[in-house]
């Protein structure tokens, strides 16, 4: 590990202690624990396990293969200083995802790769990493590319990684936190407390990561006086990593399911299996009743 590795994961490290004190001392939604429900779930398996081998893919599958094929690198940022070019790529990219988590609240097939984000019935700095692999390998595809294919410099993407992290913890902390005029700018766990409220009105609202700039732009801004009642899905989801990964292919309702040509062929394969899978246990029905009566008829003979 590299001294500059070091120093982020310390900076993390110490954000992420402050961030669990704090909510405890001041909390948003008093009586969380801190080993709340999904919480090794959301350590282990989202945190540290599915960021190791998404990180992995993202790179070293898709970036750089995609960057060394077709030498699409671009040195339009060499006069640029460092600072800039993450501030940059943070405004951009914060752009992206705002209008990109809009459109996942929208789409009934973009809403399964991020309907794990908005399970947790206790929204904590650790809720935030509850996310569908496809959701992350999408968003941060998007994100970390152009920052290759533009020749930024190097450094950018751990500083942006530190920042997203660090972000993404502070604006789902369970921390009472009123930040007045500045929520109008900067987004914090005020508004996106809300966004994850199971509550009709913010179903569609609330949709800006880092700048709540552009919810109040674009007309999605939603802060009351009051707090939510409840967090999470108004519906039944799993609690296992691998379940919560499965529903999301979970079928589409028939009418909306086949109104795509290429669908029907699955639809009449499954409907095919359905009744060979019905056949088969009325066989093995069958057969255990004349396995019954043949034991019957054995005993009573031997008996005799």
């Amino acid at each position: 590990m590299s001294s500059f590795e070091v120093i982020t994961t310390s900076i993390l490290l110490v954000w992420m202690a402050l961030i669990v004190v704090l909510e405890q001392k001041f909390p948003y939604k008093k009586g969380i624990p801190i080993l709340r429900e999904g919480f090794w779930t959301d350590l282990i398996w989202y945190t540290l396990i599915q960021s190791y081998f998404l990180k992995i893919i993202i790179f070293d599958y898709i970036i750089l293969p995609v960057d060394h094929r077709y030498h699409l690198s671009f040195d339009l940022l060499n006069n640029i200083p460092l600072w800039g070019q993450v501030i940059f790529f943070l405004v951009i990219h914060d752009f992206y995802i705002y209008w990109f988590h809009r459109w996942q609240h929208s789409s009934k097939i973009l809403w399964r790769t991020h309907e794990a984000h908005h399970s947790n019935k206790e929204v904590d700095w650790l809720a935030g990493s509850r996310s569908h692999s496809l959701e992350i390998i999408i968003n941060q595809t998007v994100e970390f590319l152009p920052i290759v294919l533009l020749g930024a410099n190097p450094l950018v993407v751990p500083l942006k990684a530190l920042l997203d992290a660090v972000w993404g913890m502070y604006i789902h902390s369970n921390i009472n936190i009123k930040a007045g005029k500045l929520q109008y700018i900067i987004n914090g766990p005020q508004m996106h407390q809300w966004h994850h409220a199971n509550d009709r009105k913010v179903f569609h609202a609330n949709f800006a990561t880092k700048l709540a700039l552009w919810d109040w732009l674009f007309g999605t801004g939603y802060l009351p006086e009051h707090k939510p009642d409840e967090f999470g899905l108004y519906y039944e989801y799993p609690k296992d990593y691998f379940l919560q990964h499965l529903f999301a292919f979970r079928p589409l309702k028939k009418n909306k399911f086949a109104a795509f040509w290429f669908t029907s062929p699955l639809i009449d394969m499954r409907q095919f299996w359905v009744k060979v899978g019905r056949r088969l246990k009325q066989l093995f029905t069958i057969e255990n009743e004349y396995l019954k009566s043949f034991l019957v008829y054995f005993k009573s003979n031997n008996s005799a």
